[in-house]
């Protein structure tokens, strides 16, 4: 059975915007390192674009993961920033671990009729002898 090489893919790049709040250092890099593990699902290195907002007492973010042709966006809504960055870190982890599974199901092929005729070959060849 064929092993598949592991390539490390670089972290995702990772911009976070903050709308009617003050930025912080340690949202940002609290953000940054729960968002740049993402691109671990892809063989292509990702960004991604966080944008974090509070009116009143909603607290919202959305985040938007790219990756070649590849999209995908989440948004999620509680009364924490840091607990919006998880739900939205864990969300989006599972569209890229469920868009990999996906990816690696089509990938399953069925044995080429050169393959099966060889088989057969070898099979053959090693049966039992009878004398």
């Amino acid at each position: 059975m064929r092993r598949a090489k592991r390539v490390s893919v670089p972290a995702a790049a990772v911009t976070v915007t903050f709308r009617h709040v003050e930025p912080t250092d340690a949202i940002r890099q609290y953000a940054e390192r729960k968002l740049s593990h993402l691109s671990k699902f892809l063989k292509r290195p990702g960004e991604v674009h966080l944008i974090l907002s509070v009116d009143k007492y909603r607290q919202s973010g959305e985040v938007t993961f790219k990756s070649g042709d590849f999209i995908v966006a989440a948004e999620e809504e509680t009364k924490d920033l840091y607990s919006v960055i998880d739900l939205l870190a864990d969300k989006v982890g599972r569209q890229l671990k469920k868009h990999q599974e996906k990816t690696a199901t089509k990938r399953m092929r069925a044995p080429s009729a050169g393959e099966l005729l060889s088989a057969e070959e070898t099979s053959l060849d090693a049966g039992p002898e009878r004398s």
